[in-house]
C-alpha cells in the first residue's frame, strides 16, 4: 500500500528481493502484534473480573497499543523504555533514569525525542 501510494514510485530493479523484504516486515509484524496482544491479554488475565474491559475496549485497547508500537518504532529502544515509563508507569524523570541507569538530562532528551515522533505522526 505504502508503494502504490508513493508520490513517486520507484522502479524495481530486483523484485524478487523486495519482495522478500516485504515478506518478512510482514511476518515480523504479524509477530510483534501477536507478542503485544498475549502481553496484553495476560496483564488482562490478572485483574479482578469486576474490573475487566469489555470486548469492544479490548479490541480499542488492542489497536491503541499496535498502533503506539507503529508509532514507536524505529526509535531507540532507550528512549521507547523510557517514554514507556513516562507514560505508562508515570515515573518521575529521576525514575526512569535510576531505573535506566541514565542522567536526567539524558532521559529528558529521551523523551522530547519520542514526543516529536508522537507530535509529527499527528
Amino acid at each position: 500500500m505504502r508503494l502504490l501510494t508513493a508520490r513517486e514510485t520507484p522502479t524495481l530493479t530486483e523484485p524478487r528481493a523486495f519482495l522478500t523484504t516485504v515478506a518478512k516486515r510482514v511476518l515480523f509484524n504479524h509477530y510483534r502484534r501477536q507478542d503485544l496482544e498475549r502481553a496484553y491479554l495476560q496483564a488482562l488475565a490478572d485483574l479482578p473480573e469486576a474490573v475487566a474491559p469489555s470486548e469492544e475496549e479490548r479490541a480499542i485497547i488492542l489497536q491503541t497499543l499496535v498502533a503506539l508500537d507503529q508509532l514507536l518504532d524505529g526509535l531507540p529502544s532507550p528512549v521507547k523504555r523510557a517514554f514507556l515509563l513516562a507514560q505508562l508507569d508515570g515515573l518521575s524523570y529521576a525514575q526512569i533514569g535510576a531505573q535506566l541507569g541514565i542522567s536526567i538530562a539524558t532521559v529528558k532528551r529521551h523523551l522530547n525525542k519520542a514526543a516529536l515522533r508522537c507530535y509529527f505522526a499527528l
